[in-house]
Parts: C-alpha cells; structure tokens; sequence
C-alpha cells in the first residue's frame, strides 16, 4: 500500500508519499505562497530521479496545489510511481480534534462536520488543514481519506489533568479543557522509546519535544496522561516566540496600560514573546547559542529560561507517574541541541539522571546519551509525524 500524507496549513502544504510495504519513503516536497506567487519543492528518494527546488508555480488554490503534487509523482521522467491509481490512501494531518475525536478516523462527512466543530478551537489551523482534505477529495474522488489528529493522543489524560480551574459550565458548555499537541510526535517517539526499554509491561517516559513550538507528555504504559500545551497551543514552556505559561493578570495589566485590544495582545503573546522576547535577538536556538557565547546576556537568559521550564516540567511529570524510566528529546532543538540537552539534564541527577557527554554530543538520529549504568535512560530519538499518521491511514483503510 502506499499512503500520502498530507500537513496544509492557510498557504503551504507539506506532503510525503510512503510505501507501508516496508515503511520506505519514496517522495517529499513542499508547496509554498499558495494562493500568493506558488513556489513547488519535490525531492524524490529514488536513484535517477531529479529534484525540483521551489520553482514557480501557478497555485491559486490547495485545489492545484494538490495537482502539482500529483503530477509530479507521476511524472513519466522523474515521477515515483507510474500513475495516480498506485496511491492507495491519503492521510491528513488535522490540528484539533476537540472531544469530538479521541483516535484516527476516515474521513466522511459526519467527520468533516466535526472537524469544523472544532474550528473555534483552531482558527488558524482546522480550517487550513479542511483545505487540504477537499483538494484531496476533489482531486482523487473515491480515494480513502484519514484524518490524524494532533490532540488525540491526549484524549486519555485523567480528568484532574485536563480540567482547569474556572467555573465546570465552560468545561461542559464550551469543551473549554487541556487539550494538548504534537500528539503524533509524543506517539511516535514514546513508542519506539518502549521498544528501546525491552517493552516492559509497565513504562514511564517523558517525551520533550523541543523545537520553535514545544511541549512534553507523560506517557505511562504508552499512554498520555499529563501534557504542557493547554486548550491552544500557547501554554506550557516558553517556546520560539510563544509566551507558555504566563499569570493571566499580565493580560489585563498590558491591555490596560496601551490601550491593546484582545487580538493584539494575542499577537505579543504568540508572535513577539518566548526567547525571542526576553533575547530581542532571535527565535532560533542556534542565533541565541552563537549570541550568548557573544557575551549576550539577554540571549544566555532566553536559554536558561528555556532549560529552567523544560527541567521544572520534567520533575513534576516524574511526580504525576511516581517515577520515571526514561528522558526522550525529539525535533528541532532536541534532536540537534546537545547543549541545550545537557542544561536540562544537569540538576536532575537526584531522580537517576546520569547523562554521557560524549554520547550527547554524537550526532545520530536514535541513540542513548545517558550512561550504561543511569537509572533514567536518556534518549535521542528523531520525530517522524509522518510515518505515524501513515500508519494510522494504513490500519484504518
């Protein structure tokens, strides 16, 4: 079977195309400005295909974006597979599920409904992601459609994790409640973390997926059940150029004092906050590691906040299980950063922390950076979101 996969968001659209036979990625790409200028990136992973990098094109809509996408796999010269009918299952990759959906499911029309139930939930992504669902849907009629959802895999956090302290009529009227993100990534990196441990029957791992937007699990027993991203995707550890957790009252303090409407202090919270914030010099670790050692010390904060929060969040997730068996890091920061990995890890040596400086500054995309003898393994695992919500399309269809 062979599954593409599919993240639209408002004006790009990512795709990979996968053969689930063994799991062998066969073409990866990116359509970019759509609706503006088009630009089509496709990067075939066959020998003698040839690369396309961000050539103009015509992309008034997802409609011919997904056209694009498609004519490029099967391309007679450089195409993957020798017409559309190889392609078995299109996978989508959707935001927020809400309560309406606790797992995977195809796409039909009763989901297509809950999935714009939820779109007060996710204004920016549900209604980007439904564009790419309906290109698909019009551009391969009949073809199986899955949605994967990003909060489904912390549909089974326990209700003393997911409810807030405000009045319960907005729990039960508004499904206002932690909903959490980058589930499939939580998923996929706890899983193969439970087969690196020998797949015990019991586990107890935190998953710390660290890049411009972050957040860390819980997962006992390989499922979730506490989470740093809330209702949206703003709460928790600061991020890029996200707040994370900040006292609400800061809200009404600022919005009163420049005279800010809701949607432009959303705007500082989401886009001009994090350790772009408190640096003033970048978003991006890699700018703030070379600016610290610069002598910036507003950059070196940004990182020691960053740390500070990721490690306070890993001992209370140990709390919450009773206990911890294993430290995973996954995408952009926590793939890459070794010294970002070794902040965190550096204090924690109390809960059986034992980090290998020499492992943690190798670089592979699955590895162990603690010692043979730590307590708490510590692992290195890279995210694929992609082969997650593949699979998920494959089991379903």
């Amino acid at each position: 079977m062979k599954v593409l996969v599919i993240n639209a968001g408002s004006s790009s659209l990512k795709y990979q195309l996968i053969d689930m036979e063994h799991e062998t990625l066969l073409a990866k790409g990116l359509c970019e400005r759509i609706g503006i200028d088009g630009k089509f990136t496709y990067k075939p992973q066959v020998a003698g295909k040839e690369t396309v990098n961000a050539a103009d094109y015509a992309m008034p809509s997802h409609v011919e974006a997904i056209d694009a996408v498609l004519n490029a796999l099967a391309d007679p010269k450089n195409g993957v597979v020798a017409s559309m009918d190889e392609i078995d299952a299109v996978g989508h990759r959707v935001v927020h599920g809400g309560k309406e959906f606790a797992a995977s499911c195809l796409i039909t029309e009763e989901s297509i409904e809950g999935i714009k139930k939820c779109f007060p939930l996710a204004p920016l992504h549900n209604p980007a992601n439904l564009l790419g669902i309906d290109a698909c849907r019009k551009a391969m009629p009949g073809k199986p459609q899955v949605a994967v959802f990003d909060t489904a895999f912390h549909m089974t956090m326990p209700p003393q994790a997911y409810i807030y302290a405000i009045p319960y009529e907005y729990y039960e009227k508004d499904d206002v409640r932690r909903y959490g993100f980058h589930g499939t990534s939580h998923r996929y990196v706890s899983a193969r973390c439970r087969e690196l441990l020998g797949n015990p029957e019991h586990s107890r791992i935190i998953s710390c997926h660290l890049g411009n937007g972050s957040s860390l699990a819980a997962v006992q027993d390989g499922k979730s059940v506490e989470t740093t991203m809330g209702l949206g995707p703003l709460a928790g550890v600061p991020m890029g150029t996200r707040c994370g957790d900040i006292d609400a009252t800061i809200l009404e303090y600022l919005m009163g004092r420049y005279g800010w409407d809701m949607k432009e202090m959303m705007n500082v919270l989401n886009k001009k906050s994090g350790v772009l914030g408190i640096s003033g010099v970048s978003s991006d670790f890699r700018d703030l590691e070379s600016a610290a050692q610069e002598g910036n010390a507003r950059a070196q904060l940004a990182l020691d906040k960053f740390c500070y929060e990721v490690k306070k969040d890993i001992g209370a997730y140990a709390a919450a299980m009773g206990g911890v068996d294993a430290i995973v890091f996954t995408a952009g920061v926590g793939e890459n950063g070794s010294t970002t990995r070794a902040a965190i890890c550096q204090g924690l040596e109390y809960m059986g922390v034992k980090l290998c400086e020499k492992r943690n500054n190798e670089r592979a995309d699955e590895h162990l950076i603690s010692t043979d003898d730590s307590p708490v393994k510590v692992y290195v695992i890279a995210t694929n979101e992609e082969l997650m919500i593949a699979r998920d399309t494959a089991a379903l269809v």
